[in-house]
């Protein structure tokens, strides 16, 4: 059984975003690069490129991971199922004040 995918605006929001902040992220990078080039202070710039370039590769895979698991496809359920197990616990409560 085949899903077909459809293009929510939320995909379209999140492919946006993504391909956006992805520039805006090279563009800092290529800025810290010809710091390192031209200027006598070259060791200022390797520090934050390292920690973009750590911080950039982990963002990036939770975020493949999250939309490859699934968790973009419903995003209102786990508020519902929250909801429920909060209602159900409630329950659970009353029940018991209610044998005391």
């Amino acid at each position: 059984m085949t899903r077909e995918r459809v293009l929510t605006p939320l995909h379209f929001f999140f492919i946006v975003f993504v391909l956006t902040a992805g520039g805006l992220f090279c563009f800092k990078l290529h800025a810290f690069l010809s710091t390192i080039k031209k200027d006598e202070l070259a060791g200022f710039a390797f520090d934050p490129i390292l920690v973009y370039g750590f911080v950039a590769c982990g963002f990036g895979c939770l975020l493949a991971w999250a939309y490859l698991s699934g968790q973009f496809r419903d995003v209102e359920r786990p508020k519902h199922d929250m909801l429920e197990r909060y209602y159900e616990l409630e329950r659970a409560d009353v029940a018991l004040l209610e044998e005391e």
